[in-house]
């Protein structure tokens, strides 16, 4: 073996880790404004909570720390709860209202 080998943790930097982060999140961002769907934008919301655990993890092995993995593991355990109330209201707003617009559900106002 040549000594020379690149590893792909020199290739990959935090500053890449960041950057994919960010677009994540702004796809999550760009997700939650422009889709209608209810379970488009619950998509979208583990997008941009995954972004926020792909963060807290890069900045946590640069740090050498693993306070930002134990808040990667409550984070995936809010995550799981959200997608179980999410999931909940999804289906009692398609048997009831036959829709999972978003703008059609307006029978929560007063």
């Amino acid at each position: 073996m040549p000594s020379a080998a690149i590893s792909v943790a020199q290739v990959i930097s935090l500053t890449h880790y960041l950057w994919l982060a960010t677009l994540l999140f702004l796809l999550g961002v760009v997700g939650i404004t422009t889709r209608r769907n209810a379970l488009m934008m619950l998509l979208a919301i583990e997008l941009m909570l995954n972004a926020a655990n792909l963060s807290f993890v890069a900045w946590s092995r640069f740090l050498g720390d693993l306070t930002g993995q134990v808040f990667v593991f409550f984070i995936i355990t809010v995550a799981a709860a959200e997608v179980t109330v999410g999931l909940a209201i999804v289906l009692l707003l398609f048997r009831n209202v036959k829709t999972l617009d978003a703008h059609d559900v307006n029978f929560l106002k007063w």
